[in-house]
């Protein structure tokens, strides 16, 4: 929110259709709840709109697309598929890419002085490249699918977890974007037991929603989330520059991944334009990126690897019934060590400003 308020494009982003999320309510021990607040953090740090906007990305990059338009040197080209990278002289110039037009695939080239890989978790321009990540292996996938919402139905975010699964369920205004956490490895055996077991799981789970689970009919409407977490040792090379999910694949815990990747490209924006401008981008400059960024990530992927061993690993045994250990419980009732998470998850290690 800070960074589009920056760019003068906060209160256009508010006029979407969208939800605030201020505090998020977690089970705990003895069928009690606790609440881990979000606004009273961001307050005492100052921030202006100090909750978390939800709102469907596809909705938000609709958005960024049509205020990007404006600018006569942006172009957006829908369906190409980057297939090489054009490499010179030990230095990355561009790509080739291929196009399915009028029945038919054509083939194409862009040439730049930078070539930025943004293209996500399954980045093509990371495997072109030949960059290999270091992986971890988070204990969880998750299952997404769309249940009927009612007019009646809670505003916020609501969930629960029990026998061995917890789920989420996110306002899309007409419909629930529910998202359904297993055992990593486990959804074979899920998927063998058939839609009905699903069904009944959710329904157990949220009984408030048992009236509505019959609307999943087939396997097609649900999609698999394998989780994964890594990161590149280097995410450049001359001419060419990886950020977000391409250079370090965030876990969803927390819901860290979009903050993440637009500050890279804050940074990267910030350091960049002077060379851009010159017409030549070394490989040092593209180093000051990384250099810049990689510490705040490998922060926040550490804390995102202990809450899933000691809170996700946890909730996921078969007959847990909530999700914060008494440990956890005693520390998040310390006001500073409270903040912590907050901070990290909507703001960083440190603030990121757009220059000028």
């Amino acid at each position: 929110m800070g960074t589009l308020e920056q760019l003068g494009l906060v209160e256009k982003v508010l006029q979407l259709r969208h939800t605030t999320l201020s505090s998020i309510t977690l089970p705990i021990p003895g069928g009690s709840t606790m609440t881990l607040d979000i606004e009273k953090p961001l307050k005492r740090l100052k921030v202006k709109y100090p909750y978390i906007v939800m709102l469907p990305q596809v909705h938000f990059l609709e958005f960024l697309t049509s205020e990007a338009e404006k600018y006569s040197g942006f172009h957006l080209l829908m369906g190409a598929r980057v297939e090489g990278l054009i490499e010179e002289g030990g230095e990355v110039h561009g790509v080739r890419y291929r196009l399915h037009e009028s029945g038919h695939d054509t083939w194409h080239e862009i040439r730049a002085i930078l070539t930025v890989g943004a293209d996500g978790r399954f980045s093509r321009v990371r495997q072109l490249a030949g960059f290999e990540p270091i992986k971890t292996s988070p204990p969880m996938d998750v299952l997404w699918f769309a249940l009927p919402r009612r007019p009646d139905d809670p505003e916020n975010a609501i969930g629960n977890i029990g026998n061995g699964h917890f789920i989420a369920f996110l306002n899309r205004f007409e419909y629930w974007q529910v998202a359904y956490v297993i055992p990593k490895g486990t959804y074979q055996q899920l998927h063998t037991g058939g839609l009905e077991a699903l069904r009944k799981s959710v329904a157990d789970l949220m009984p408030s929603m048992a009236d509505r689970v019959d609307a999943l009919q087939e396997w097609k409407q649900v999609s698999l989330l394998s989780v994964e977490s890594n990161r590149l040792p280097r995410w450049h090379r001359p001419g060419l520059l990886l950020i977000g999910d391409a250079a370090h694949v965030m876990s969803p815990v927390g819901g860290v991944g979009i903050n993440y990747a637009i500050q890279d490209a804050v940074v990267a924006a910030n350091l960049l334009t002077a060379p851009l401008k010159a017409g030549k981008v070394s490989d040092h400059d593209l180093g000051k990126v990384q250099r810049h960024r990689e510490l705040p990530t490998r922060v926040i992927q550490a804390l995102q690897a202990q809450a899933q061993n000691q809170v996700v690993k946890r909730a996921l045994q078969p007959g847990s019934g909530f999700l914060i250990s008494r440990p956890l419980q005693l520390l998040f009732r310390l006001p500073f060590l409270r903040d912590i998470p907050v901070r990290l998850i909507t703001l960083g290690l440190w603030p990121v400003r757009v220059a000028n």
